[in-house]
């Protein structure tokens, strides 16, 4: 991974494509190769020239493949791309909606498939194609989100449990804990959607009155 972490992110997982994507362009070579050498059409010179150049298409593929990655971090999953020109996109784990994979019988039996992941709206809705270990990427990135509402939960609680510490200087310390809690479970609450916007900041008025 190329692109520069932030500050306190860690990567959890890089991958690749599937090796079976370069399968074809070193067969191809390999076949040429027999031709060129076996029925003479050429002189040995020339046929090693043409080879030479001809090398080149695998190597292309060989490199396109290796530096094509995607990196699932605690913050985000990061697409790179390119050698000479550098491509870069980044998903932030609190913009994903879905994330879903997809293999056929062959991906099955070879280890490759396609995963497609759904983004906020103004970001998409992005499909990787032939990568390796499919269900390994989708679950990563599900724990990573997991772990990403964890500690914003938790975040949220502590900020404020401190302001409540702030406003009432009295408080004592058992107290905080248990508003900390609930404001925690509350969070929790309109996080997974069992209540709105509205109600959220209503309860939480009232336990920061308290």
């Amino acid at each position: 991974m190329r692109t520069a972490l932030k500050k306190d992110e860690k990567i959890l997982l890089i991958i690749r494509q599937h090796w079976i994507i370069l399968a074809l362009p070193v067969f191809a070579w390999v076949v040429l190769a027999i031709l060129l050498m076996t029925l003479g059409w050429f002189s040995f010179s020339t046929s090693f020239l043409i080879l030479l150049v001809a090398a080149l298409y695998p190597l292309n593929q060989y490199i396109n493949w290796k530096y094509n990655l995607w990196s699932v971090t605690n913050m985000r999953v990061v697409d790179e791309s390119g050698f000479f020109s550098r491509h870069s996109k980044e998903s932030p784990l609190d913009k994903i909606n879905n994330v879903e994979f997809d293999q056929s019988v062959w991906g099955r039996l070879f280890g490759f498939g396609d995963v497609d992941i759904q983004t906020a709206a103004e970001l998409g809705e992005t499909t990787y194609n032939i990568i390796h270990h499919p269900k390994l990427l989708k679950d990563t990135i599900t724990h990573a989100q997991e772990e990403y509402k964890k500690s914003q939960i938790s975040s949220q609680a502590t900020q404020l449990a401190e302001a409540i510490a702030k406003s009432n200087p009295g408080i004592q310390q058992a107290s905080q804990q248990m508003v900390g809690d609930e404001l925690s479970k509350l969070f929790d609450l309109l996080q997974k959607g069992a209540i709105t916007h509205e109600e959220y900041i209503a309860q939480k008025s009232k336990l920061m009155g308290a």
